[in-house]
């Protein structure tokens, strides 16, 4: 009976391990809501939050896209999205900034 409890809880550990898990390129929030549309350039992200998650284009214009989702086995999972597009000189056309995180 006893071996039969700490395998119990040796499975609910494990199984709880697995549900947890992390996908993307984490990105500083504050420092997302400094950029300026038709002011910062593709050198200043890149400066700013270094190589994109993914790359790919969006009605004809470049965009880079840094994004972190975290998943849980207990709790809510949170996700964070920065979408970045470029003009053809390099300069930002537009962005948005996304999240589920709570507000600091």
């Amino acid at each position: 009976m006893r071996l039969l409890l700490i395998l119990g809880t040796l499975f609910l550990c494990f199984s709880w391990t697995l549900g947890c898990g992390t996908v993307g390129k984490d990105f500083d929030m504050e420092q997302a809501q400094t950029i300026q549309n038709g002011k910062t350039t593709r050198e200043d992200i890149a400066l700013m939050f270094g190589e994109p998650f993914k790359v790919g284009v969006q009605n004809s214009h470049p965009i880079w896209i840094y994004e972190q989702s975290k998943y849980k086995a207990i709790g809510d999972d949170t996700s964070k999205s920065l979408i970045v597009e470029f003009d053809d000189k390099g300069v930002v056309r537009n962005h948005s900034i996304m999240s589920n995180e709570p507000a600091l």
